[in-house]
């Protein structure tokens, strides 16, 4: 783009989400959720062919991978968000993926070749209890956080040097730790999916002692880092994850998970908070429950999610974030996307305008540009509500 069709797009975006936020859209806002990992193996966004391995072992290799990434997406990929070079600055955070919570408890990170690291389980039938002998692990200083407050206080020198990057500064620095993947997904990282699945059914005492440990502890750890970074103790939005319960039925979640997530919500949000929810995966049939019994009122979706019902179920008041699947973006042709979009926009899912359009959910590596044009051109076209 020229720097006059950026400014244009961006004074665009700017009036699409100010009149979201307003509660009187003027079209469905679409962004797309892209990993560092999308760009990997992209020559002229990773020309050193940076690996995770090295992002994840060096605080100068982390900051200059992350904004090559930033700086790639911001001039390839069309979105509601701003694009070219940031207007005031780089937001840049320590990025340890998916693996920060259960690296924190001490699981060993693996690196394979062309993917996200991964976890090594470390609560075998042998030791599955070490955990409950052991205790919390410090926030600060514990497995993987030590190296999460070192990145972060380097990140920081380097912003309070006015260290730049294609002459732009940087203007905020965020460490990981402030949100959680949710308790039972940790606890299928640390002793194994299949292992907790059988504990929940088979060794119930134990595996609710599991739960309450790393509630306890990722509640510990999210408040302290508020008080050292001098946020709101209990703010009036909080958001969370907890993909894991897809892997339940609607009763097992109820009785077994929902009691730590009610204490989540209670803990770390303010009465009356607006709570936000990530699942990815097959878990639909949570989506009233939290709604009335949690008090979701946003909920970003995978797949597979039907979109229609889902807001048929919910009303008009609670926000849903989804759109075509990332197989479909990968694999599918432009004609497929456009298919896509054209019957999740025209579902009902739009009415009470509190509709994001997002790929459901973090678009794969190698995906086509061309897709992903098609996605915001027809969500611009058919996404308007007058």
């Amino acid at each position: 783009m020229t720097d006059e069709a950026l400014a244009r797009h961006n004074d665009q975006v700017r009036a699409v989400w100010d009149a979201y936020r307003k509660g009187h859209p003027i079209r469905v806002p679409i962004i797309f959720g892209i990993n560092v990992r999308f760009t990997m193996d992209i020559p002229e966004a990773n020309p050193r062919q940076i690996t995770f391995e090295q992002y994840f072992n060096n605080p100068q290799t982390m900051l200059e991978r992350q904004l090559e990434h930033f700086f790639w997406i911001r001039h390839h990929i069309p979105q509601d968000a701003e694009m070219g070079l940031p207007e005031t600055g780089w937001s840049v955070s320590i990025d340890f993926q998916n693996v920060y919570e259960a690296a924190w408890f001490g699981c060993p990170i693996r690196f394979f070749p062309g993917e996200v690291p991964d976890t090594v389980p470390i609560l075998t039938e042998d030791n599955k209890k070490a955990l409950l002998d052991s205790g919390i692990p410090d926030p600060f200083t514990g497995g993987l956080m030590a190296k999460n407050w070192d990145f972060y206080e380097f990140f920081r020198r380097k912003q309070e040097e006015g260290w730049t990057f294609m002459g732009k500064p940087i203007a905020t620095v965020t460490p990981c730790g402030l949100g959680t993947d949710g308790p039972m997904t940790v606890c299928c990282n640390l002793r194994g999916a299949t292992e907790f699945l059988l504990d929940l059914k088979e060794d119930t005492d134990f595996a609710l002692e599991l739960l309450d440990l790393v509630t306890s502890a990722i509640m510990e750890r999210i408040r302290a880092y508020r008080r050292h970074l001098g946020m709101e103790e209990k703010p009036k939005v909080f958001g969370f994850a907890d993909d894991s319960i897809e892997l339940l039925s609607l009763d097992d979640y109820r009785e077994l998970v929902f009691p730590f997530h009610q204490r989540l919500v209670t803990e770390l949000a303010d009465v009356g908070a607006s709570v936000h929810i990530h699942l990815c995966g097959d878990a639909q049939r949570h989506f009233l429950f939290l709604k009335e019994n949690l008090g979701v009122r946003s909920i970003d979706t995978g797949f597979p999610v039907d979109l229609s019902r889902a807001r048929r179920e919910l009303g008009p008041e609670v926000e849903l974030l989804g759109g075509p699947p990332v197989p479909l973006l990968r694999y599918g042709t432009s004609d497929d996307v456009r298919r896509s979009v054209t019957q999740i926009l025209t579902s009902g899912v739009m009415e009470g305008g509190r509709f994001i359009l997002r790929e459901g959910n973090n678009l794969a590596p190698g995906t086509p540009l061309e897709n992903i044009r098609t996605m915001y051109e027809v969500g611009k076209e058919l996404g308007c509500y007058r």
